[in-house]
């Protein structure tokens, strides 16, 4: 009999996934901070610590990805276009040894999140209860609410970046990149309390 794709999924132990998620990011700044003064010449081009960490992160960031994958059967849209992302512009950034582009990728990312639930949300339908549906559920609703919410949030996070970026140090991004815009989605979910308890299945059930 062929297992479903739904019990062919494994879970693993929340530690490890959490080291495997969040542990290249973590790395990424710890090397920055003890690189970022430093040049390295290679193939006769100079190199400055920034590029040299960017181009570490990138095969780190793929390799943890694949072990995700391996360990649970499965990776979340999110991550997969995550990884194409660093790997695209974190790559131009190293070949061209030009750190705009790696630090582009963010406001892509987030305004390729916002395009998709945008589509959605036009076509009455929301894209991230079919990503996240296992993991909050919600009434349909309380989906459209949040898919707008977040969508809106995506476009601020990208022109939030992008100002950073652009008017700040290259230190100063680092720490934003790494801990506020982490910080940021933790901060959006935790204020979605409400909508959560407003459009909880078990409510209309009730």
């Amino acid at each position: 009999m062929k297992e479903s794709p739904v019990s062919a999924r494994k879970e693993i132990n929340p530690f490890l996934k959490s080291a495997l998620e969040f542990g290249p990011i973590l790395l990424f700044f710890v090397a920055y901070l003890r690189l970022k003064d430093n040049t390295f010449t290679i193939g006769g081009t100079d190199y400055d610590g920034f590029i040299v960490v960017t181009a570490a992160f990138i095969p780190l960031l793929v390799l943890t990805t694949g072990i995700m994958w391996m360990l649970t059967g499965k990776l979340a849209r999110m991550q997969v276009a995550t990884v194409i992302l660093v790997v695209l512009f974190g790559g131009l950034s190293v070949w061209l040894n030009d750190d705009r582009f790696f630090k582009m990728k963010p406001t892509m990312i987030y305004l390729l999140f916002g395009g998709l639930l945008a589509v959605g949300v036009l076509r009455g339908q929301s894209y991230l209860k079919y990503v996240m549906e296992e993991m909050m559920p919600l009434d349909d609703a309380g989906w459209i609410k949040l898919t707008k919410r977040l969508m809106l949030f995506f476009f601020g996070l990208a022109l939030a970046n992008e100002i950073v970026w652009r008017t700040f140090t290259t230190e100063t991004w680092v720490y934003f990149k790494t801990f506020g815009l982490t910080a940021a989605l933790f901060g959006f979910f935790m204020f979605q309390a409400r909508l959560f308890q407003d459009h909880s299945p078990e409510k209309d059930d009730a």
